[in-house]
């Protein structure tokens, strides 16, 4: 599936990606995440998404971001909406969808093979236009999960689907008990308005 000479970009949807590990009873340590695709070809970029909620004195995320950031990842980041639902519930919505595809449009001249770490099926249009660019793309999700986290539509239009399970005993690490929640663990980009 990779070519030690290809170059590579990897496009983390970082709450997508948490989402599916927590899923499958895991964390990802990105070191070896970073480490493994930079052996399996020229890793050009490795970007992480995700929204941050502002004007809390604590961020549960603040400490990865800055963890990426120092340790080669390239970082997107935009303030997180925060609202209640007619439940009386607070949400949390932090779309990076958009941020992710324009990027992936920009570089996708210079790179080979775009790696997805995301099962959002949204992502579908976007990987049949890069693929148009003649970059092949493999996505990382998994189907090993009740349910499956990636879109049915979304494996069928990838290359290669790469179920993040198989890579458990590469670039997990076992949950540690006591953890904090990722802050964009309620969002389901399909119950939300594009504004709040």
């Amino acid at each position: 599936m990779f070519y030690r000479d290809e170059r590579l970009a990897l496009f983390i949807d970082g709450s997508n990606l948490y989402a599916a590990a927590k899923s499958l009873g895991f964390d990802i340590d990105y070191k070896k995440l970073r480490t493994e695709f930079a052996q399996r070809g020229k890793l050009v970029r490795a970007l992480y998404y995700t929204a941050l909620v502002e004007d809390q004195e604590y961020s549960p995320i603040r400490p990865l971001v800055d963890w990426l950031d120092y340790n080669g990842f390239t970082m997107v980041t935009k303030p997180a909406k925060e609202y209640t639902d007619a439940m009386g519930r607070r949400k949390v919505k932090g779309n990076m969808d958009l941020e992710l595809a324009v990027d992936a449009m920009e570089i996708a001249n210079s790179i080979d093979h775009m790696v997805l770490f995301s099962g959002d099926g949204d992502f579908r249009v976007l990987v049949e236009a890069i693929q148009r660019k003649g970059v092949r793309v493999s996505v990382v999700s998994t189907i090993r999960s009740q349910p499956p986290m990636i879109a049915d539509e979304l494996r069928r239009q990838a290359d290669n689907f790469i179920d993040l399970e198989d890579l458990r005993s590469i670039v997990g690490r076992e949950t540690r008990p006591g953890r904090v929640e990722h802050p964009m663990d309620e969002e389901d980009d399909d119950d939300y308005e594009d504004d709040v």
